[in-house]
């Protein structure tokens, strides 16, 4: 939100009332808080009136500083709250003269008291941003509005400093000079607005911010001010957390320990999912002659999916299948476990009025009401929809329940679609702030659902595919990329999109094949079946139509055979990353920013790593013609063997069979011997991929099994003309060399 008209004037009926100088500040006995009394003048003298603010410093973690401003502490009303591991450490405290320095771990605030006062943020002693200066004028700020009261901070963005995630943002990767705002909203791939807003960013110089707050917080990146994030939220309360780390990985790393880290999705999930698209025309029969057309043509399957219309018309989500379409669930759903394929099912959270639930749940007190005790409703989507509330938690019992009866039919997973539609005119169960509750809803929803899959089907065995998301989603994989159009641009858009939200906590993210509005043209289809397979997760699914592959034509069925079997070839070192995300936080898929500190990367949006170790460039164009860059380094396509020099940039066109899909120098790339499904034994029958290992380098490469657990670790090493190649344990493995001639000694 915007409270300036330029750098000297506030828009009209605006009042700002900034921290100018502060008069108290205190360590707590216990050095787990620092208080601090900020008021909005500069001069000594004593003043009557506010507004002042009050002022906490706290680390919830190491590397980490937690700020809370309050204006008015009086507000009583019931706040939904981030679930964030907050410890509540100790810090360092050293005060001398005019000037306090808080510390934790190598993250220093240093605070000026007077002359205004100034909040500076260092890690290991380099200067990350500050709020306060003599020059500029970073704020903390109580405003007073038209609309209301607000909060405000603004952070200082040096030279060439860049600002990234916030979400799922279709708009330009880079977000300086971009307006944002935190609210989940179903607006499809191709404007401002999106299905996953997450107010936390990181920034090119290694360190990100947190708003801890699950409300309408509103970005403005260098736009407002050109040389400053500002950030704002209605209320009297300003709450956010700096993260310090030695580099961006490392950010990403210490925010999800905070907030939570990605669960290990099962190794079926990484196979080729195949929907029934969002059709009315579809039964038993129609669904078994894709799963039989996919294997009668070769191309292995791992999951069907049905979407809305498994359930009768204008009863979404009622949980009951149509039995005209469906008379034998439980055998049609035998049949298809027996074809090897796991089944998931489309809910919502929404309960339309025609569905028999409805009666139940309004009975029974689970639905949002209106502050005069009707139940909330609408038309939209579903005649007489209504939503369920959960922070009841009988409601969420109740919903789990049903979900529990459609997993003892066979269901083994579940796409939770929605979210976003929350009202904020209604009355929670527990009392909850309604407007609050709109991003934060999406939270207890897909949790809810994660939860009793993990109990019923055990623990390693649960999977969503989720379409909206706030702070925390990310412990509830996997998420798309929502609505997007069926060309050459959503697809571009669609990368962006999920490029921003694997930067901001989330390690696992899919995409509708071929996109979902409209039929792609089958060049689309097929570069979009490339880019598919080479994403973590993998999913053909439409409107309309159908996206089984041979209605786009025999090369078509193709490509979709050739990149389905490479995917799973992968496997080894696809699930070893894998479990590397659910360790670490650090996403599977990265955008290359994110992975090399080269300033030819930081604006790179249409390419990504897919792991440590390969470089996807989709192709974007009816042509075949696609522009990479390759960092420094030696670099090997994977599917060609041809080495090049990078640190550069290539122009190169593909056929609907490659792109550019390059091995990092210095790489051991585990090769498993199974095509026809990603879930398998990786540990027999490996063959290692050596590539461009260079003099004097040990390099070490772990597969782990299908819980995640490491099994076997290589290493090899180089020494002159000879490569050694050592296991921890006896194991069946082959080698290949790329980009040298080396001799190799396997090691006992």
């Amino acid at each position: 939100m915007k409270f300036n008209l330029g750098e000297w004037r506030m828009r009209p009926g605006v009042k700002s009332f900034n921290c100018e100088q502060i008069r108290q500040i205190r360590l707590s006995e216990d050095k787990r808080e620092v208080y601090i009394f900020a008021v909005p003048y500069r001069q000594d003298e004593r003043s009557m009136d506010g507004p002042v603010q009050e002022i906490l410093i706290t680390a919830p973690q190491p590397d980490m500083l937690r700020l809370r401003s309050v204006h008015f502490k009086g507000d009583r009303r019931k706040l939904p709250r981030f679930e964030l591991d907050d410890r509540n450490l100790p810090m360092e405290y050293r005060e001398e003269g005019g000037q306090v320095e808080i510390a934790s771990g190598a993250l220093k605030l240093v605070i000026r008291k007077k002359d205004p006062c100034l909040f500076t943020w260092f890690y290991n002693g380099e200067k990350l941003t500050n709020i306060g200066s003599r020059y500029g004028s970073s704020m903390l700020s109580y405003i007073e509005t038209p609309e209301g009261p607000f909060m405000r901070c603004q952070l200082q963005v040096d030279v060439g400093e860049k600002i990234y995630g916030l979400g799922e943002r279709f708009t330009p990767f880079v977000r300086n000079g971009q307006v944002v705002d935190i609210w989940n909203e179903d607006g499809g791939t191709s404007s401002e607005i999106s299905y996953k807003n997450i107010p936390f960013y990181i920034s090119s110089r290694s360190y990100g911010v947190l708003v801890n707050d699950p409300g309408p917080v509103s970005f403005e990146v260098c736009s407002e001010a050109v040389t400053k994030v500002q950030f704002s939220v209605p209320g009297q309360r300003l709450d956010f957390i700096l993260i310090g780390a030695p580099d961006r990985k490392g950010v990403l790393e210490r925010y999800t320990a905070l907030s939570g880290r990605p669960a290990l999705p099962p190794a079926w999930t990484f196979g080729l999912w195949l929907t029934s698209s969002f059709t009315t025309s579809y039964d038993e029969t129609t669904v078994m002659s894709f799963v039989d057309g996919m294997a009668q043509r070769d191309i292995p399957l791992r999951v069907f999916h049905f979407d809305c219309f498994w359930m009768r018309e204008n009863e979404w989500c009622g949980f009951d299948w149509d039995k005209e379409m469906f008379p034998d669930v439980e055998g049609m759903l035998k049949r298809m476990h027996e074809k090897g394929l796991k089944v998931c099912v489309w809910i919502n959270p929404y309960l339309g009025q025609k569905s028999a639930v409805f009666d139940e749940a309004a009975e029974k007190g689970y639905l949002l009401k209106k502050p005069n005790g009707d139940i909330w409703q609408w038309d939209l989507w579903q005649a007489g929809l209504a939503v369920v509330d959960f922070t009841n938690p009988e409601a969420v019992k109740w919903y789990q329940d049903k979900l529990r009866a459609l997993m003892a039919q066979g269901v083994d997973c579940f796409k939770t679609d929605f979210g976003e539609r929350i009202p904020t005119d209604v009355v929670y169960w527990d009392g909850s702030d309604p407007e609050r509750m709109h991003n934060y809803y999406t939270y207890l929803y897909n949790k809810a659902v994660f939860e009793v899959i993990e109990e019923v089907r055990g623990h390693g065995e649960a999977v969503l595919f989720a379409r909206s998301a706030t702070v925390g989603g990310q412990k509830f994989p996997v998420h798309w990329g929502g609505d997007c159009n069926s060309t050459y641009v959503s697809m571009a858009e669609s990368l962006r999109g999920g490029l921003s939200l694997c930067l901001s906590g989330f390690g696992f993210w899919s995409h509708d094949i071929g996109g979902f509005e409209g039929t792609a043209p089958a060049d689309l289809y097929k570069r979009w079946l490339a880019f598919g397979l080479l994403s973590t997760h993998s999913r053909l699914h439409g409107s309309t139509s159908y996206r089984v592959p041979w209605l786009f034509g025999q090369e078509a069925v193709d490509v979709c055979r050739y990149f389905s079997r490479l995917k799973n070839a992968l496997m080894p070192y696809l699930y070893a990353q894998a479990a590397y995300t659910a360790r670490t936080g650090v996403p599977m898929m990265r955008a290359m920013m994110l992975e090399f500190d080269d300033p030819g990367c930081e604006d790179l949006d249409r390419q990504y790593m897919l792991g440590d170790a390969l470089l996807a460039a989709p192709v974007m164009r009816e042509d075949g013609r696609v522009d990479y860059y390759l960092p420094h380094g030696r670099w090997t396509h994977l599917l060609t063997g041809e080495t090049v020099e990078g640190r550069g940039w290539r122009r190169d066109i593909y056929d609907f069979f490659s792109l550019p899909l390059y091995v990092r120098e210095n790489t051991v790339l585990p090769v498993g011997r199974e095509t026809s499904r990603p879930d398998y034994d990786y540990t027999k029958g490996l063959t290692l991929k050596l590539y461009n290992i260079a003099d004097g380098n040990k390099v070490s490469r772990q597969v782990v099994d299908m819980t995640g657990v490491p099994a076997l670790t290589f290493t090899v090493a180089r020494d002159g003309n000879k490569l050694t190649v050592a296991c921890d344990k006896p194991c069946d493995f082959t080698v290949e060399q790329y980009g040298t001639d080396c001799e190799i000694a396997i090691s006992d």
